[in-house]
């Protein structure tokens, strides 16, 4: 079958170690495992980082990458597949596809049955590919971590990226008053179209918030705090720029914040995030859609750094 795959590890270029080709049909891990036709699926910096060789090793190659899919189960259901799965041999007890085992950008990928939650008849295969891994940590972020229904105002910090955007679009629809901050003005006026005021990093809010979903890191982490409301749930899944911030402990206890990390959601999240979408008729944000022929172009689109949204491939193509 086709596939894209990581063949070696490069960290200084690691576009030159994807392969696109064939590779052996997938084999399940278990009795409960099972094989989806994949329909599409979407990228993540977690594939250019497995291309850098970080959570992946050389003696696992060649592995598929990908971790968000969404396609037809053997039975004929249409169906999205929920990328952790149980790994005792990891110290976490989990890995998510394309770290052990073999990921979703190919026609088809195995795993546990579990794993398959049905796919709302309203939704697109696009849209619902979208969601397993930036979409469901940015809900996760707001909902479970971040407990939004306490708070009016949110803060995401480097709107643009695919957890950022959609915790923006999310937070939008959950009737929460929304501010977002981008380096580029092109980016800021399309997260101010999305219904947030879109600001400067570091410009003064007009209020304090109860939330602030932070991915950047360093760059941001103070303005993060400096932003935050008495009692205030500052939920971080990312350190894009920089995982080793300066953090005035004097504020953290004198406002009673909470610093809270996170990544991915549960099955039950993912399938409350897929009622929230077809129930609201809010959409993921999509950045461009290539054909499983062009995935080299669409890697080449990740990597530029100029994405908004989601990158999709259709599997059809």
């Amino acid at each position: 079958m086709r596939a894209a795959f990581a063949s070696r590890i490069d960290d200084a270029d690691p576009l030159s170690a994807l392969t696109v080709g064939e590779r052996p049909e997938p084999e399940p891990a278990g009795d409960d495992w099972v094989t989806v036709e994949v329909r599409a699926s979407s990228l993540n910096h977690h594939d250019l980082w497995s291309l850098r060789g970080v959570g992946l090793t050389e003696k696992q190659l060649p592995m598929i990458l990908g971790c968000d899919a969404a396609g037809v189960a053997p039975d004929g259901r249409e169906v999205v597949v929920y990328p952790v799965v149980p790994t005792p041999s990891d110290p976490r007890g989990v890995t998510i596809l394309s770290e052990h085992h073999q990921g979703t950008l190919a026609e088809r990928v195995a795993v546990p049955a579990a794993n398959l939650i049905a796919k709302p008849a309203a939704l697109s295969f696009a849209d619902v590919a979208c969601l397993p891994t930036a979409w469901l940590t940015a809900y996760r972020m707001l909902t479970s971590r971040g407990r939004v229904a306490e708070t009016d105002a949110v803060l995401v910090q480097g709107a643009g990226g695919g957890v950022a955007t959609a915790a923006v679009v999310l937070a939008v629809a959950m009737g929460k008053r929304v501010y977002a901050t981008s380096r580029d003005p092109g980016k800021r006026e399309r997260i101010a179209a999305l219904g947030a005021t879109a600001l400067e990093p570091g410009a003064r809010l007009p209020e304090r918030v109860g939330v602030v979903i932070e991915t950047v890191g360093a760059a941001t982490f103070d303005h993060s705090l400096k932003c935050a409301g008495f009692g205030a749930r500052i939920v971080v899944s990312g350190a894009t720029a920089g995982h080793l911030p300066q953090v005035n402990l004097r504020r953290v206890f004198a406002m009673s914040l909470e610093i809270l990390g996170t990544s991915m959601g549960t099955p039950d999240e993912l399938s409350a995030l897929l009622e929230f979408l077809a129930s609201t008729g809010v959409r993921p944000v999509v950045d461009s859609v290539f054909g499983f022929s062009e995935v080299d172009a669409a890697f080449a689109k990740l990597a530029s750094g100029t994405v908004f949204g989601k990158i999709i491939l259709d599997h059809t193509r």
